[in-house]
């Protein structure tokens, strides 16, 4: 994705979290505002650093609590908060402390599905998230996790270290960018159903 792309997202989910703060001070038991409001903070986080990220996650799922209060049947808002753990756990360099994270997550992917057996995406995210756990071991042997969640993979003059690299990249791919694609989705349509206007690009696939 281009820097213009990044720049257009940056602006759209954080126009999307002020006017979700702005709803939340006049209508707090808002659900769907709650849900949206995570959405796009959890968009945000992937343009933070580490320690902010986590920061930002941890409001996301503090959002999402407060929906699920006020509805707890509310599966699009289950769901989102899978995402948020998942996120959460591939942030944390610790692999048991982050299994608790990827634990919870799968268990509010497989609510999700229960409540809406026909959703594609809930199916896929619970279909991913047993791969989690194998994606954060190879994410954080290769380094610094800044790194790892960069645009890409970084150049190197070894073909053999390419070609591992590459391996690691696909499954990479495979989950986080699902993660991160899931995430976006949820979020733009909570925020076409409140008639915000879309970004000039479109989300990263």
């Amino acid at each position: 994705m281009d820097m213009q792309s990044d720049f257009d997202r940056l602006l759209f989910f954080e126009h999307a979290r002020k006017t979700a703060e702005t709803t939340y001070a006049t209508d707090p038991l808002d659900a769907e505002n709650l849900t949206r409001w995570a959405g796009a903070l959890l968009e945000l986080s992937q343009f933070q650093s580490v320690s902010e990220s986590k920061k930002m996650i941890s409001d996301a799922i503090s959002k999402l609590e407060e929906a699920l209060e006020v509805n707890p049947q509310k599966h699009d808002a289950i769901w989102c908060l899978g995402n948020a753990y998942t996120s959460h756990g591939f942030l944390n360099p610790d692999e048991d402390e982050a299994k608790i994270f990827f634990d919870k997550a799968a268990q509010c992917f497989q609510q999700a599905v229960d409540a809406d057996p026909e959703n594609e995406l809930y199916q896929k995210s619970f279909e991913v998230s047993s791969k989690t756990s194998e994606l954060h071991a190879q994410i954080h042997k290769q380094g610094p996790l800044q790194q790892a969640m960069g645009p890409g993979p970084s150049t190197t003059t070894s073909s053999t270290k390419g070609a591992k690299k590459k391996k690691s990249s696909d499954l990479k791919y495979d989950v986080f960018g699902w993660v991160i694609l899931a995430v976006g989705l949820v979020a733009w349509i909570g925020f076409a159903k409140s008639n915000m206007p879309p970004p000039a690009h479109p989300l990263p696939r």
